[in-house]
C-alpha cells in the first residue's frame, strides 16, 4: 500500500473517510491519510455484522506471539490429554469465544513478517515494514533522520489520553518488539537500550530514543505531544522481563537475582528503575515473586515489574528461577485488579512472548505449555471483568513453520510418535524409522535433552537436521526438540493467516478474513478511543 503497494479506492470513498477523521487532531494527518487506515475505516463501515459499537468500557488485547493455528490445535490436544482425555475434543478458553476470524500477517515489505511490523499494525491501524515500531512505512530501518513526521499514535496512547488506565503484561522483555509497539516509536526494534544504538545516532543528538527510555518517560513524552490533555497520568501496570535495558552497565546496580556479573547494559549511566521510582514515589517496583505477591491491588496505583535480566522463564522452567516469577495468568489477574479501579475503564495488552521463543528453539513441548498458560491468562481475564463492558480479543502476530503430520489415531499423545489406527506400535516411515506427529520445516532440529525445561538449551550446539532413529527416544519429555528439514540457526516465522477470537462489545467485527491492522479499528470503534481522546485534548 501507499507508495509500495497502491490501494485503489474510489475517490468518493476516500474523500468521505478522510473527511470523517479530518477533525481529529489527536491523530496525525500522516496516520489518518494512510491508505491502510482509510481502507480499514471503509472495511469497518461495510461489515454487515458489526453491532453493539461504542459500548466497550475496557479493552484487553491478548497476543500469543507466534501462536499459529497448528499451535492452537496441538495445545488444545495437549491440555485435554493432561486432563486425562483423548484431547481432540478439548477447547482452550479462548476457543469458546462467540466470534472468530482470520488476520493476514504480512508486513509492507515482507511476505513472512516479524513482530514489530505486525504489532504496529494492530496497535495503530497502519501496516509498516519489518523491524519498525510505531512508525509508518516511509522510513528506513536504522536511519533516525527518516522518522520525523511518520510516527503513529497507538491504541494504548489514545486510551491514556482519554483518561483510561493502561497496562502492559508480557513474558518477554518489556522492551521487545510486541510490547514496545504499544508505547514506543523506533526505526529499529533492536534499539532496546542506548547501548544497542549506533554512535552516529547518540553522538549527533538525533531525536531517536531507546525503547526502555521511552517506557519510563512515557507520561512526560505524551504530555509534551498533547499539552492540553487533561487526564494523562502514565502507564499504570508494566510487567515483564528485560531489566538489563533499564540499569547502568555497572555491577553496583545488579539486582539480587542477577545471573550475569554485570546485569545492566546501559552505557549512559542512567538507572531508569530509580528514575521511575522518583517519578512515581507511591508506585511499586518489584523484581521477584515475593515482591509480586506482596502487592495489594486495592492500595496500589502503579506497578513496574522486571522479573528477569532478559525474557522471563518459560512456563515449564519457571520453577527454576532464582527469585521466583509469577505466571502469565497471575500477572494478568493482578493487572486487571489494579486497572479496574478506574471508572473510565482501561486498556490492557497481554503477550505470551515465549510461545515464539520455544518455537524458534524447535521445542514443541515448551511452545504448547506456553500456549496452555496463555489460555489460563485469558480465563483469568474473563473471571475478573464484566463481559457486557469488556472487549477481549485474542490473536497472534504471526505463526511458525510448525506442523502436525502423519495419521495418528485419536488420543495418540500429541508429543509422541505416530501410532496408526488399530495399532499399538509406532508407525514406521519409508526409511524404517518411527516419526513424530509434530515437527518443524526448518531450524536447529533434533535434540534429546531428557527432562531439560529450558528450551533455549538447544542453542548450545549447531543444527542437527534430517531423519533420526527415534526408536529409543522419549519424544514426550520436555527436553525433546523435534526434527527439522532445513538447517538454520533458529526456526523461522511462517506467513499464513492467524486466528482472531473475540468476545464482548464489538467482538463480531472480527469475522471474515481481515488485514491485521483492522484489529486497531475494531478496538477503536468499540471503545471510542479516538473520540474520547479528542475530547480530552480540547
Amino acid at each position: 500500500m501507499s507508495n509500495k503497494l497502491p490501494l485503489l479506492l474510489g475517490a468518493a470513498t476516500l474523500a468521505l473517510s478522510v473527511t470523517a477523521y479530518a477533525k481529529q487532531p489527536v491523530l496525525t494527518d500522516y496516520q489518518v491519510n494512510s491508505d491502510w487506515y482509510t481502507d480499514a475505516v471503509e472495511k469497518m463501515d461495510n461489515k454487515p455484522a458489526y453491532k453493539n459499537a461504542h459500548k466497550a468500557k475496557n479493552v484487553i488485547l491478548f497476543v500469543g506471539d507466534g501462536m499459529g493455528i497448528s499451535t492452537i490445535t496441538a495445545a488444545r490436544i495437549l491440555e485435554g490429554q493432561l486432563n486425562g482425555k483423548p484431547g481432540e475434543e478439548n477447547r482452550l478458553t479462548f476457543e469458546t469465544f462467540p466470534f472468530t476470524g482470520l488476520a493476514k500477517t504480512y508486513n509492507v515489505d515482507a511476505q513472512t513478517p516479524d513482530s514489530a511490523g505486525t504489532m504496529t499494525a494492530m496497535m495503530s491501524g497502519v501496516k509498516t515494514d519489518a523491524g519498525i515500531i510505531g512508525i509508518g512505512e516511509d522510513v528506513q530501518r536504522g536511519v533516525c533522520s527518516t522518522m520525523s513526521g511518520h510516527e503513529l499514535v497507538t491504541a494504548l496512547e489514545l486510551a491514556e489520553i482519554a483518561g483510561k488506565s493502561t497496562g502492559i503484561v508480557t513474558t518477554a522483555r518489556i522492551t521487545h518488539a510486541t510490547p514496545a509497539a504499544t508505547y514506543a516509536k523506533s526505526v529499529d526494534r533492536d534499539w532496546e537500550d542506548v547501548s544497542d544504538m549506533p554512535a552516529s545516532v547518540t553522538r549527533r543528538g538525533l531525536p531517536c530514543k531507546d525503547i526502555a527510555k521511552q517506557l519510563v518517560e512515557f507520561e512526560s513524552n505524551l504530555k509534551n505531544r498533547y499539552p492540553t490533555a487533561k487526564r494523562i497520568n502514565g502507564i499504570e501496570v508494566a510487567m515483564g522481563g528485560g531489566r538489563r535495558h533499564f540499569l547502568p552497565k555497572d555491577p553496583a546496580f545488579n539486582s539480587p537475582d542477577a545471573v550475569s556479573s554485570t546485569e545492566g547494559d546501559r552505557t549512559d549511566g542512567r538507572n531508569l528503575v530509580a528514575e521511575w521510582q522518583t517519578t512515581y514515589p507511591t508506585g511499586k517496583y518489584v523484581y521477584d515473586k515475593a515482591g509480586f505477591d506482596a502487592i495489594e491491588p486495592a492500595n496500589t496505583d502503579k506497578i513496574f515489574a522486571l522479573f528477569n535480566e532478559s525474557h522471563m522463564q518459560y512456563e515449564a522452567d519457571r520453577g527454576n528461577d532464582i527469585a521466583g516469577e509469577p505466571s502469565l495468568s497471575e500477572m494478568t489477574e493482578k493487572a486487571i485488579k489494579v486497572l479496574n479501579k478506574n471508572d473510565r475503564g482501561f486498556f490492557l495488552m497481554v503477550e505470551s512472548g515465549r510461545i515464539d521463543h520455544a518455537h524458534h528453539a524447535g521445542n514443541a513441548h515448551g511452545a504448547l505449555n506456553e500456549t496452555i498458560e496463555f489460555a489460563h491468562a485469558v480465563k483469568a481475564a474473563l473471571e475478573n471483568t464484566n463481559p457486557e463492558e469488556t472487549l477481549i480479543i485474542v490473536t497472534a502476530d504471526h505463526s511458525h513453520v510448525f506442523t502436525m503430520a502423519g495419521y495418528p489415531k485419536r488420543g495418540n499423545p500429541i508429543l509422541g510418535k505416530v501410532v496408526s489406527i488399530g495399532s499399538d506400535e509406532p508407525t514406521l516411515a519409508a526409511d524404517g524409522k518411527p516419526y513424530t506427529t509434530l515437527g518443524y520445516t526448518n531450524g536447529l532440529g533434533f535434540r534429546d535433552l531428557g527432562n531439560e525445561t529450558d528450551a533455549d538449551a538447544s542453542y548450545s550446539a549447531g543444527p542437527d537436521t534430517g531423519r533420526k532413529d527415534l526408536t529409543a527416544v522419549n519424544t514426550e519429555l520436555s527436553g525433546y526438540h523435534q526434527e527439522a528439514l532445513v538447517p538454520l540457526g533458529s526456526e523461522t516465522h511462517a506467513g499464513e493467516d492467524v486466528a482472531i477470537f473475540a468476545t464482548g462489545p464489538g467482538a463480531n467485527a472480527v469475522t471474515g478474513v481481515n488485514e491485521q491492522n483492522l484489529i486497531y479499528h475494531i478496538m477503536n470503534q468499540a471503545a471510542r478511543l479516538e473520540v474520547k481522546a479528542e475530547k480530552s485534548i480540547k
